[in-house]
């Protein structure tokens, strides 16, 4: 019941921080031409923003990555699966972070724990040599705001976006990854 309230809170706030999210924040409206494309959380879709924090405690938003390809990456340190797939995204890491895409410059990870323990996140993303810069978490667990925002209900799950922020694939892992990385080059 208690994760029932937390999920219902989440999508609530969700909802709550999407919508207009540009006049609210006090910045300058959006360009015509990206009022065509909603927000949402399916490929074609300007992603939602992500503003959390990282194990320094500092804030860090998905938008400030913008320009660049950026796989949001749903994991946890408890979760095997993840930690089986964390390997392949260190090597596509390494392989593409300096690339010219299409619609990005470099590639990159903003890394979205779903743990509940500080140290044990920090500990995962030092053993599995996660060395990208933007790890963020509520330290909420499976009942984090940010999974209920994109609808994540299992992990290892990720979102690749592109430059302008557009969802191009989902749920890509391992040499699928790669493949659409390929694809994306300038």
């Amino acid at each position: 019941m208690k994760q029932t309230m937390t999920l219902v809170a989440a999508i609530m706030i969700m909802a709550a921080c999407t919508s207009g999210r540009e006049n609210r924040q006090g910045s300058a409206p959006a360009d015509p031409a990206s009022k065509a494309v909603k927000t949402g959380i399916n490929i074609g879709d300007r992603a939602p923003e992500l503003v959390f924090k990282s194990p320094g405690n500092e804030k860090i938003s998905l938008t400030s990555l913008r320009g660049k390809m950026v796989l949001i990456d749903f994991w946890a340190s408890w979760c095997s699966p993840c930690r089986v797939e964390n390997p392949n995204l260190v090597r596509t890491y390494k392989k593409f972070r300096d690339k010219e895409f299409l619609n990005g410059s470099g590639f990159t990870v903003y890394g979205v724990s779903l743990d509940k323990s500080r140290e044990a996140w920090v500990d995962a993303i030092a053993k599995d040599g996660l060395e990208w810069e933007s790890h963020v978490s509520d330290l909420k667990g499976p009942g984090s705001v940010p999974a209920a925002m994109y609808g994540v209900m299992a992990i290892p799950m990720n979102f690749l976006i592109d430059g302008d922020g557009i969802i191009v694939a989902k749920g890509l892992r391992g040499e699928y990854l790669d493949n659409k990385l390929k694809e994306l080059l300038n």
